[in-house]
């Protein structure tokens, strides 16, 4: 036991737990920790909104695969990180709010930025930890940060700004982490019984290849197989998209050749993925999921195993050490499905070669809407560029090992098809969550744990707007990153919806106010770059890249496109509407 000060105690804590670098804005509630935040070797990265701290929380953890970590002051500050913390739930990021409280000698009176914390985040956390002894802070604070590892999504910390005072005694506490296992052997054999079975094994690869570092586990395993593979929905940096066994994401705006040739399997691996609802919803027209098919599910959280879609064999287990458990399960058996292998492997390259045929001529949009949109930038504007012609320059030009995080919207949605990677913890998105404002800050983040990797941020004007102003977070605290903004002028994921179910009525999705994104950006201390034309694109990419990366300079790189539109973004959710009052007679 070590006298010191309960600031001392949480911080002590913070850095046996290897917390360097902490999100956030300052303020009184927290001041008398943060004075030797310092001395402790932890950095505090100042942002512009609190809601971009956790972003960027959240954008660390999943690079580093450590803790990430956001804290503000009491009240305002730290509502304003509630759907940050929502987005990193979803992303079952290891992230650690630090929330401090009014003091306990004010609560309940209606004191300045005084609220009750807790219930904020209680939906959006795993564990929720509040110190109301100063004398078990270290306890406390030391919980939260091993129950982010252990229960793998965020937790709180709420301390009462009074309980950083005082003297105390204290030990600090040693990290604990799990050994997670590959799961039960009784499940585990029938898996591999399964496997050995299938004549067309197709594996699902998930969050939770990248999450525990399982790629080349997946990979050996998907070579034994010999099956194809695809990535659960925006877990793109899964698989390698250079293997040959590769086949693309499953889920909205997803790859047609992981449709198809999921669609013939009779036994699915969903090694590490919850097999979330929107991501195996139809698409491009498809029913593709196998109903008929036997389905194994590995999940690490075992409320998840069956949630969704029914299973046959479910495994409780980190996804590298069941992909090891299977693999040598299978190593020595005679598989079904080596009889039929060469076919199999003829039928990945000529899906994944319709499919890159196809995306090579869909150079637009040619349902009615976006044909009359394509018109008229024609007859008005002449030079703004077809969206998808847009991502597939900008997926020629990406360079090695780069981070690629996605708004939510349209182009971005699209941008499912093209965003390719070969290592994990390279693709963020906010998941289910799908909030806007996500992608710039949630980069920042991943830069500031992966300095040496490039950093793109893709976002729609109408998600920029919420988010641009941390371009300053990025250049006042030397955080290069590269932007993409797509110039579209409107909220085009729901504006589809208008289109195919409301009869073309446009109401508060346009944005057409003339604003120049790239001249704003260079206001902000940045580079800012303007595109219009489709052969300028990749080398405005090559040189904001080349700035990122030796010049530490952020781009930002504002590409003019038409208002095409790409599939509704909830079919699932919406249908024709009916009217029976006579005034709304003709909104049907």
């Amino acid at each position: 036991m070590t006298r010191m000060t309960p600031s001392e105690a949480f911080v002590e804590t913070l850095v046996a737990n290897g917390v360097d670098t902490i999100f956030g804005i300052m303020g009184s509630a927290f001041m008398d920790a943060m004075d030797i935040f310092a001395p402790a070797g932890i950095e505090l990265v100042p942002v512009v909104h609190e809601q971009g701290a956790a972003h960027m929380a959240d954008g660390y953890a999943r690079v580093s695969g450590r803790h990430g970590v956001v804290i503000g002051q009491n009240g305002p500050g730290i509502s304003n990180c509630v759907t940050a913390i929502a987005a990193a739930y979803w992303a079952h990021s290891p992230v650690v709010i630090i929330t401090p409280e009014a003091g306990t000698m004010g609560m309940g009176l209606g004191g300045f930025q005084e609220a009750n914390q807790l219930p904020m985040f209680e939906e959006f956390t795993k564990f929720q930890g509040h110190v109301a002894n100063e004398n078990r802070m270290a306890e406390i604070t030391a919980r939260c940060f091993d129950r982010a590892m252990s229960e793998i999504g965020p937790t709180q910390l709420n301390i009462p700004r009074d309980r950083f005072y005082g003297d105390i005694d204290v030990e600090i506490p040693t990290p604990m982490r799990i050994d997670r296992g590959a799961g039960g052997e009784r499940s585990l054999d029938d898996a591999a019984d399964l496997l050995a079975a299938a004549t067309f094994p197709v594996m699902i690869s998930g969050g939770g290849v990248v999450m525990g570092d399982a790629m080349a586990d997946a990979v050996t395993l998907a070579e034994r197989l010999g099956c194809p593979v695809v990535n659960s929905y925006l877990h793109n940096d899964s698989f390698p998209a250079s293997h040959p066994q590769w086949c693309g994401p499953l889920g909205y705006q997803g790859s047609k050749a992981a449709m198809r040739l999921i669609a013939r399997a009779d036994v699915v691996l969903a090694l590490g993925t919850r097999l979330g609802p929107f991501g195996t919803l139809p698409q491009h027209d498809m029913s593709y999921w196998p109903e008929d098919a036997k389905i194994i599910q590995v999940d690490a959280d075992s409320k998840m195993l069956g949630l969704v879609k029914r299973i046959d064999v479910g495994i409780c287990g980190d996804a590298g050490a069941a992909a090891r458990a299977l693999t040598a399960r299978l190593a020595e058996r005679t598989l079904a499905g080596d009889e039929n292998r060469t076919a199999r492997e003829e039928a990945i390259v000529d899906e994944k070669a319709a499919w890159e045929a196809e995306l090579d001529d869909w150079t637009e949009e040619t349902d009615d809407f976006s044909v009359d949109m394509i018109k008229q930038a024609a007859a008005e504007e002449g030079s703004w560029m077809h969206p998808r012609q847009v991502l597939r320059e900008l997926e020629k030009a990406m360079p090695p090992r780069v981070m690629v995080s996605t708004d939510i919207g349209n182009i971005n949605s699209v941008a499912n098809s093209y965003l390719r990677f070969e290592e994990p913890r390279s693709f963020f998105a906010a998941m289910s969550w799908g909030n806007c404002g996500y992608a710039l800050p949630t980069v920042i983040g991943a830069k500031k744990a992966a300095d040496d990797r490039p950093a793109v941020a893709y976002a729609g004007d109408g998600a920029w707007a919420m988010s641009m102003n941390e371009i300053m977070t990025s250049v006042r605290h030397d955080v290069p990153v590269t932007a993409v903004v797509f110039h579209n002028r409107q909220w085009g994921a729901e504006k589809k919806n208008q289109v195919d179910f409301y009869g073309r009525r446009f109401v508060a999705g346009e944005l057409e106010g003339g604003e120049n994104w790239s001249e704003i950006a260079r206001a902000m201390g940045a580079e800012g770059v303007r595109v219009d034309q489709l052969d300028d694109v990749g080398p405005a990419l090559d040189a904001a890249i080349d700035a990122q990366m030796n010049a530490r300079r952020t781009t930002v790189i504002e590409v003019m496109t038409t208002k095409e539109l790409g599939d509704p973004f909830r079919k699932d959710a919406l249908s024709r509407p009916v009217r029976h009052l006579e005034k709304y007679a003709d909104y049907t």
